[in-house]
């Protein structure tokens, strides 16, 4: 596939997987909303820790050998059909490893509600093995329109299902049919529209192959996420499930942010580049465009979110969320150095260099944990833990720096270049939407004011410093409408 091509499929991939995670970020947000209304938080918190290991159990099935159908260039049926019956395989496996563990977890955090729980929500595992090979088709095809409707489908059904649940009064059940409604649905429509289906034929040599790649990528996806629930395992022990729904609910709204944006760089670069892997520069030249875009259109969002934190919560969340204000506005800039990784690490996978992947996640999360344990028996606070979160991710950030440079030569220079104009745009529009915040006005007016005032500065300041990315974005979308109204 020649260079012009693989543009083609990249803009219009982005234009879909954007599409795409912002219908489901709008949808999830207001269901996030009005569930935040009517379930407590100590329920969200058993949630919270169901999730830990549906998490982990999860990152078996769809953590590597998905990725490694993507990368391998030549892959074909044979491949696709023994890594789909495998899966299924596998995720039974895995089902019954959760469903017989989860006794012993319940008694464990002394709630017995986890056991049913924990059991009927581990039902995604084996939805996820069927899940992961269609997605793994769509995006090594770049067919990134099929992940619009499936999405888009399945969150809006489980939205539906979830808020009448607990109209309902089902409580903590609410959440439970929402997760598992989500994942079905979404499932069943790639089903239906994927023109992939899976032969009559396994080969244990092909599975092999695929393996000497993809273990690699699992065992670091599986770190990673083992990582990222350590802290919501302590919290939730340590502390009480409130704080842990607390602290969880502070993420959940910069994570949705950040996923959004990230899983549509990962979804559309990781195939791109390994189209592409032959040649560094192109490799180059994608990668940079992904941090640039991706930084430019995340850090406002996540720096005026955090700006607003304590308005939003009070006005969408009620008053009984205030306690997750502090962790809010820490987790916003957490995530804020989420695109330079996650477009980095996307290029060497694409690359093939699953060892340098698997080392740099051991190097951060080596510190990571450091950082962690010295916040949890140093200081005994939930603040103090996520306050080590934004230090473990700054170091994260740096240790990915010598290796873009390594693998791809993108300089130290470059990559400052790539992020600085967006921050810095970024950090004056934060300080004038605070100083909104400080008007004595009604709290919903000073929230809109906050809204305009930071998107309306955040595009002049685009448009008086000639940015780069601001044009690239109006003209990828104003091309896009055109070719869109051209055809009808």
């Amino acid at each position: 596939m020649d260079n012009k091509n693989i543009r083609k499929k990249v803009i219009g991939g982005l234009a879909w997987t954007y599409a795409e995670r912002m219908a489901a970020q709008f949808v999830s947000l207001i269901v996030t909303i009005i569930l935040a209304r009517m379930v407590l938080p100590e329920e969200y918190g058993v949630i919270s820790i169901v999730t830990i290991f549906i998490g982990i159990a999860d990152t078996f099935v769809v953590g590597g050998l998905g990725n490694a159908l993507i990368q391998k260039k030549d892959a074909d049926q044979l491949d696709f059909s023994s890594v789909f019956y495998f899966n299924i395989v596998f995720s039974i496996i895995i089902y019954t490893i959760i469903f017989v563990l989860a006794k012993p977890i319940s008694g464990f955090y002394g709630m017995k509600v986890l056991k049913p729980v924990l059991q009927i929500m581990a039902l995604r595992i084996p939805i996820a093995g069927i899940n992961s090979v269609q997605q793994a088709y769509v995006s090594k095809k770049m067919e990134f329109k099929k992940f619009f409707f499936a999405t888009l489908g399945g969150t809006v059904f489980s939205a539906v299902v979830g808020i009448l649940s607990a109209y309902q009064g089902c409580g903590v059940w609410a959440l439970v049919a929402q997760y598992l409604t989500n994942s079905l649905i979404d499932t069943v429509i790639l089903w239906k529209t994927v023109r992939w289906r899976p032969g009559r034929m396994f080969s244990v040599g092909r599975l092999k192959g695929l393996l000497a790649y993809g273990w690699k990528i699992l065992a670091t996806s599986l770190m990673i996420t083992i990582y990222g629930d350590i802290q919501d395992l302590i919290i939730g022990k340590k502390f009480s499930s409130e704080d842990l729904a607390y602290s969880n609910k502070g993420r959940q709204f910069p994570s949705l942010i950040s996923t959004n944006v990230n899983t549509s760089i990962s979804k559309v670069l990781f195939p791109a580049i390994a189209e592409s892997q032959d040649d560094l520069e192109r490799v180059k030249q994608i990668t940079r465009r992904a941090i640039s875009v991706g930084s430019y259109i995340l850090s406002p969002i996540l720096i005026g979110f955090a700006a607003v934190a304590d308005t939003f919560v009070e006005i969408v969340l009620t008053s009984k969320w205030m306690p997750c204000v502090p962790y809010l506005r820490i987790m916003c800039l957490v995530y804020l150095l989420q695109p330079i990784q996650t477009a980095s690490l996307q290029a060497m996978k694409a690359l093939g260099k699953s060892d340098l992947y698997l080392k740099l996640e051991v190097i951060k999360k080596v510190f990571g944990i450091i950082i962690l344990l010295i916040t949890v028996f140093a200081f005994h606070s939930v603040l103090a833990i996520i306050i080590g979160s934004l230090g473990a991710e700054i170091v994260s950030t740096v240790v990915n720096i010598p290796a873009n440079k390594k693998i791809f030569s993108y300089q130290y220079r470059e990559q400052l270049e790539d992020i600085e104009a967006s921050f810095f745009m970024s950090f004056i529009m934060g300080c004038a939407v605070i100083g909104i915040g400080k008007v004595k006005l009604d709290t919903g007016l000073i929230f809109l004011l906050q809204l305009f005032t930071g998107g309306g500065s955040y595009i002049l300041m685009s448009l008086v410093c000639k940015n780069k990315n601001y044009f690239y974005i109006w003209g990828m979308g104003s091309g896009y409408l055109k070719k869109r109204r051209e055809r009808r």
